[in-house]
């Protein structure tokens, strides 16, 4: 049998021209994965992925949200391994991280040990989250206090009791796309500010 000869075809591509090829092959494949920024994120809705966890990714490659950027993409990392209850408390976790290097570049003063309805409300009276005469967001901000915080309360944040609770992957799934959402609406908020 012949040995094949390798050649080298001088082909190179660009970290950002191999992702987007991986990822077009894995669209064509119906793979639920893409690859953003080196690290492997599961698709299963692309446009989720496209509208909401990308962007979030991009914004939080911002220096002042390591912290933030840093539990995002551990949650995805604990999803994709299957760790739902830690995936929900991670995405839980970078959006209060959000929000307090929000206050921190806005020079709001919080308490560092601030919870997620406290956090929400400085977003609020600071207008990060715009108010208006309406109720929307007043509603949104309800939607933003009982949403990511209440499913974390419900299936990972405390005691289990005598049985073990199985967190759904969808449950899960789901956290991490409120948490994108929510991240996104606060920075983009956060910047159309004087």
């Amino acid at each position: 049998m012949k040995k094949l000869a390798r050649q080298n075809s001088q082909a190179r591509l660009s970290p950002a021209k191999a992702e987007e090829e991986f990822n077009e092959r894995f669209r064509r494949a119906g793979v639920g994965y893409q690859i953003n920024n080196g690290t492997i994120f599961r698709s299963d809705s692309e446009y989720v992925h496209d509208e909401v966890t990308k962007p979030a990714l991009l914004l939080l490659t911002d220096a002042r949200f390591k912290g933030a950027n840093d539990e995002f993409l551990k949650a995805h990392e604990q999803y994709r391994e299957g760790d739902y209850k830690a995936a929900i408390n991670s995405a839980l976790n970078a959006f209060e991280s959000t929000m307090k290097t929000i206050c921190l570049i806005r020079t709001i003063t919080f308490d560092p040990r601030s919870q997620a309805k406290d956090l929400i409300a400085l977003m609020v009276d600071n207008t990060i989250v715009p108010v208006e005469k309406d109720c929307q967001f007043s509603a949104f901000r309800t939607a933003m206090e009982s949403g990511l915080p209440t499913t974390r309360n419900k299936t990972s944040g405390h005691g289990q009791g005598p049985t073990v609770k199985e967190v759904p992957r969808h449950v899960a799934a789901h956290a991490l796309h409120t948490a994108a959402a929510n991240i996104v609406f606060l920075v983009e908020g956060m910047k159309t500010l004087p």
